[in-house]
């Protein structure tokens, strides 16, 4: 099993801008189920990898560094944009 994941944040689908897409992330999976804390009811997770995020300018240099760490990994591919094309007169019918 993998202990990351490498992909490329999608678009916000709230809003028009594309900041921050062209950017790649290194999450770290954890590697145990969160329990929940029975006093508090929140969740809780002893693995603090779990909650590291690393961005990385492009896919080649997210793999050089979990090579160089030893992070075994998995890649997902970033999602194909849908363009729904339409004329404005389509309002219309």
């Amino acid at each position: 099993m993998p202990d990351a994941r490498i992909f490329q944040r999608p678009k916000n689908s709230t809003q028009s801008g594309r900041a921050g897409t062209d950017r790649w992330v290194l999450e770290h999976i954890p590697r145990e189920p969160t329990p929940l804390d029975p006093l508090t009811g929140w969740n809780g997770l002893a693995d603090t990898q779990a909650q590291v995020k690393l961005h990385f300018p492009t896919l080649e240099a997210a793999k050089a560094y979990a090579d160089k760490k030893g992070i075994s990994y998995h890649v997902v591919p970033a999602p194909q944009p849908r363009l729904k094309l339409q004329a404005y007169a389509d309002n219309f019918r």
